[in-house]
């Protein structure tokens, strides 16, 4: 029997804060992935090596976790005022899914880099030594993003010496920008309230506070769900019955968001809502063996993400934790010592990170204006991925 043979695929290998992804440029996609659909998303899954019973993705370039199962396309923008728009799908891992229902704001970190190295970018604006500033669409929630990307005799630098906890090696600190990060109509607040009750089968009521800055989040007391706040990985990834509450009390958030419509909604919808924990500063020894003390963090905070507790924090959970600690009688600010803060310090299972936010009323309703965080990213490889050439076929 004759198969068909593997295409090859311009495509670059990045590391963005945390986690890692492939990015293509939207031209050089094969035709029929151009455009959304069914193509475009078994293309990536191939590419990924999803999906995959064994949940290790050998046959691609996932690794088996939701920081490494991650694809990017970017394009000259077709948005004014902006250089490249930036559209992320994160890949399922055993189950056959593309989800475009968010961002990634870790490999937002490489979206910058990227678009300068792969000539997406007019030259005219580059400097030669400073920092390059990359507007940024991001087309799965319509927001700008502005990425500060340090410049090096006319390329971009990646070297340096900034530490990002859950990376093991310096690199250059960029600098982002999440502007006016809340939903499309600028509601922080899905339900109006900063703190709201869930009713979670089996678990009881619980208060939560459901924002939509950065990516859509849920955040509960570590306490009220019998956590410290300063749990790693196996606490909870090892404990099928933690695995199966926090979900469920995501699907519930999900629903009282108004971003699903039925339980089972949420079950395919795995990359929004987040849902984290938070609690007040605690010592604890963080997964690298790195000490962190009561004095070095304002808050603790532990998220979710794919159905696993995230090995350091989603950068996008990062705006979401900056928004709701700088908002006061939030679950987020409430952990802080109920005061609000225009910068946080929050230690997460790798280390710890500061963020911005500027939060301000307006005509009654909090409004962020832009989340800042700096972040790292580095090219680790790149020339042409090979996909088997019937990644797809019609019917």
């Amino acid at each position: 029997m004759s198969s068909a043979p593997q295409i090859r695929i311009p495509a670059t290998y990045m590391r963005g804060g945390t986690s890692k992804g492939v990015f293509f440029r939207l031209d050089n996609l094969p035709e029929n992935a151009q455009t959304p659909g069914a193509a475009r998303d078994a293309l990536l899954m191939r590419v990924i090596g999803s999906p995959d019973p064994y949940q290790k993705q050998i046959d691609g370039m996932g690794n088996g976790t939701s920081s490494t199962s991650k694809t990017v396309i970017i394009s000259r923008s077709e948005h004014a005022n902006h250089d490249v728009d930036y559209l992320f799908g994160q890949v399922g891992i055993d189950r056959p899914f593309v989800d475009w229902s968010g961002n990634c704001g870790n490999l937002t970190t490489a979206v910058g880099a990227f678009a300068i190295s792969s000539g997406l970018m007019n030259t005219d604006s580059l400097p030669q030594d400073g920092v390059a500033t990359v507007r940024i669409w991001q087309a799965n929630i319509g927001k700008t993003i502005i990425a500060r990307v340090p410049m090096t005799n006319g390329q971009v630098q990646e070297t340096g010496d900034f530490e990002l906890d859950g990376v093991a090696f310096p690199a250059a600190e960029v600098k982002l920008e999440f502007l006016d990060p809340a939903d499309d109509e600028g509601t922080i607040f899905p339900t109006g309230n900063p703190v709201d009750e869930l009713d979670v089968p089996g678990l009881g009521k619980i208060r939560a506070t459901m924002i939509t800055a950065g990516i859509p989040t849920i955040f509960v007391d570590a306490q009220a769900i019998g956590y410290t706040g300063a749990e790693l990985q196996d606490a909870i990834n090892n404990d099928p019955k933690a695995l199966a509450m926090f979900e469920s009390i995501r699907g519930q958030g999900a629903l009282r968001m108004g971003l699903v419509e039925s339980l089972a909604d949420a079950e395919n919808r795995q990359h929004t809502p987040k849902i984290a924990f938070v609690s007040k500063p605690s010592e604890y020894v963080s997964a690298s063996g790195k000490r962190v003390a009561v004095e070095d963090v304002d808050i603790l905070v532990r998220a979710m993400s794919m159905g696993k507790l995230h090995h350091a924090m989603p950068g996008t959970v990062a705006v979401a934790i900056g928004a709701a600690s700088a908002i006061p009688n939030t679950i987020v600010s409430a952990a802080a010592g109920d005061k609000s803060c225009t910068s946080v310090r929050f230690g997460h299972p790798s280390g710890t990170l500061q963020v911005g936010a500027e939060a301000a009323q307006k005509n009654g309703k909090w409004v962020v204006e832009k989340a800042i965080m700096s972040r790292s990213a580095r090219v680790l490889m790149e020339g042409q991925i090979r996909v088997p050439g019937d990644f797809y076929k019609e019917g």
